[in-house]
Formats: C-alpha cells, structure tokens, sequence
C-alpha cells in the first residue's frame, strides 16, 4: 500500500464560524484571522494505492464555479486534480474509486468539472462511493445545510452512472463510533454531527492507522472537546463523537490525517492534564520512511 497527500489549495472561513464558542481571543492564537475574520485552510485530499485499485478521497472545491463565488474564499495556491496527481505521476484515468466523506462543497467540488459546456465527471473510470443517508440528505437537505450542497457538484455524479450508495446499517452503540468495512485496509468511521452520516477513513497502513478526518477534527486546533464548528448541524452529537474518537484514537495509538490544516499534515495524541492534545505532528512521508 502506497498514501500520498494531494493538496488542491487554500481558502479562507469566517474564524467564528470554524471555532463555535471558542472566543476569538483565544482561537486567534492557533490560526489567526485577517481584517475580515477569516481564517486559512487547506484542501488536502488523500490518495490511497491498494494493490490494484487508486481511490482517492475527496477532491476539494474544483474550479467550475465563476468568480463571484471563488470571491468569498480568497482561495490561494489552487491546483487542479489533474495536475496534483500528475506530481505523482498519476492519470485521472487511472483512479478507479473516489471515496467523498461528504457532499460538501470544499469535499466534493473537484469530482466534476465542466468541460465544453458540459458537466461530466473528473474521473471517468472510478466508482464514486457515498454513504446512503449523505446522499439523500444532499438531495433533500435541510434550510440550513442547503446552501453547502450544490447541484452541480451532485446531480452529474448520478447522471454518470459510476455512482454507488455505501449503505449504512441500523447501529445502538453508544460506547464507540460505528465503523463499516470498505476493503481489505480501509474501513470508515461513521459520525453524524457534522452531517449525515460523515464517513471518516481508516487505513492500516506500515503498521500505523491513519484516520482521514474530515470534518470532524479539520485541523489540530479542533482537537479540544469543546472547539465545535458552527458549521455543525448538531454540535452536541459533535461533542459526543470526539470524547469517543479521541478515546479510542488514544488506545489504539492512531495517526490523524487532517483535511483543512494549513500547518500539520498529521499528528497523534497524548493525555495531558488539560484533556486529550497533539504530541507530534508530521506529514505521511515521516511514517512511509518509519
């Protein structure tokens, strides 16, 4: 197995939005803002080679959108997908799964581009997977959710044909996350406070495993049990998710591998008296070279 981080660009989020109650005066001191209150994060995809397949999860925010929209993220440093993979000397062709934690629009912009007028998928050869619940929540979202689901990001995914539904099953656990089997490597955590059904992937890999993020812990700064975005649609099923995550992140010595964390690629943790931290950061070619 091979991982290599593929990173798309920054953009910036209101700082109040991405740290909740967090008070500015103490979360400006982990990502400081600009005049406008906005905060830089990065959009970090993650490329997974197992054996025969290269499945890649998420794309990022894509560039198809026009300029008015690209004008509320500043967005800075932006690389196609194409052109990131080809640093790694990989094809669009070539990728034969997407794996999209959720269908929010910095997830799963980069999955479509449109091309000669014409919205068709980046990667025409992948099966692009979704969890069932994410989908039809996307399809049917709520008011306050709507604005992050955009049709063209969504809709051509179907029209493709190369869509397929990762059912989700009826879980009573209460004590830890509910985890569903992807490949022989791969599973994926199932949490619910930031959307519907976020999948977060998890990769035994050269004797680590390394937990892809998302949303529910987008950089080292959210690591604190209280440090819930605004953006969450049920922030106390967020808070509820982390004590669990970061318990068993604890036990099992997992390795996190952050989405928008401009700074830290990865890290793992440590108890300390002020509750569950960071102890090392580092990027995923430390532990390929481990």
């Amino acid at each position: 197995m091979q991982l290599y981080s593929i990173e798309t660009g920054n953009f910036k989020l209101d700082g109040g939005a991405m740290f909740g109650v967090v008070p500015k005066s103490i979360w400006n001191k982990l990502n400081p803002a600009d005049e406008n209150n906005l905060c830089t994060w990065a959009l970090r995809c993650l490329l997974i080679i197992e054996g025969d397949r290269k499945i890649l999860v998420d794309t990022g925010m894509g560039n198809k959108q026009d300029a008015k929209f690209f004008g509320h993220y500043d967005l800075t440093n932006t690389i196609s997908l194409k052109d990131a993979l080809l640093k790694i000397n990989i094809e669009v062709t070539e990728i034969t799964d997407v794996l999209l934690t959720h269908l929010h629009f910095d997830h799963v912009g980069g999955a479509i581009e449109n091309k000669d007028d014409k919205l068709q998928t980046v990667f025409p050869n992948a099966t692009y997977w979704i969890s069932e619940p994410q989908w039809e929540l996307a399809m049917n979202p709520n008011k306050r959710e709507k604005a992050s689901f955009l049709k063209e990001n969504i809709i051509p995914i179907k029209e493709s044909g190369q869509l397929k539904l990762i059912t989700i099953p009826a879980y009573q656990g209460s004590e830890q996350l509910q985890e569903i089997h992807f490949s022989s490597n791969i599973s994926c955590l199932v949490v619910n406070g930031h959307t519907q059904c976020m999948l977060l992937p998890k990769i035994n890999y050269n004797g680590h495993t390394i937990v892809y993020m998302a949303d529910l812990l987008p950089s080292v700064a959210h690591i604190p049990i209280p440090y819930v975005m605004g953006y969450d649609m049920q922030p106390l099923v967020t808070l509820n998710e982390k004590e669990m995550f970061l318990k068993e992140a604890i036990k099992n010595n997992y390795t996190l591998f952050f989405e928008h964390d401009t700074v830290n690629e990865c890290c793992n943790l440590q108890e300390t008296e002020k509750g569950v931290r960071s102890k090392e950061t580092f990027t995923l070619e430390n532990i390929a070279n481990s």
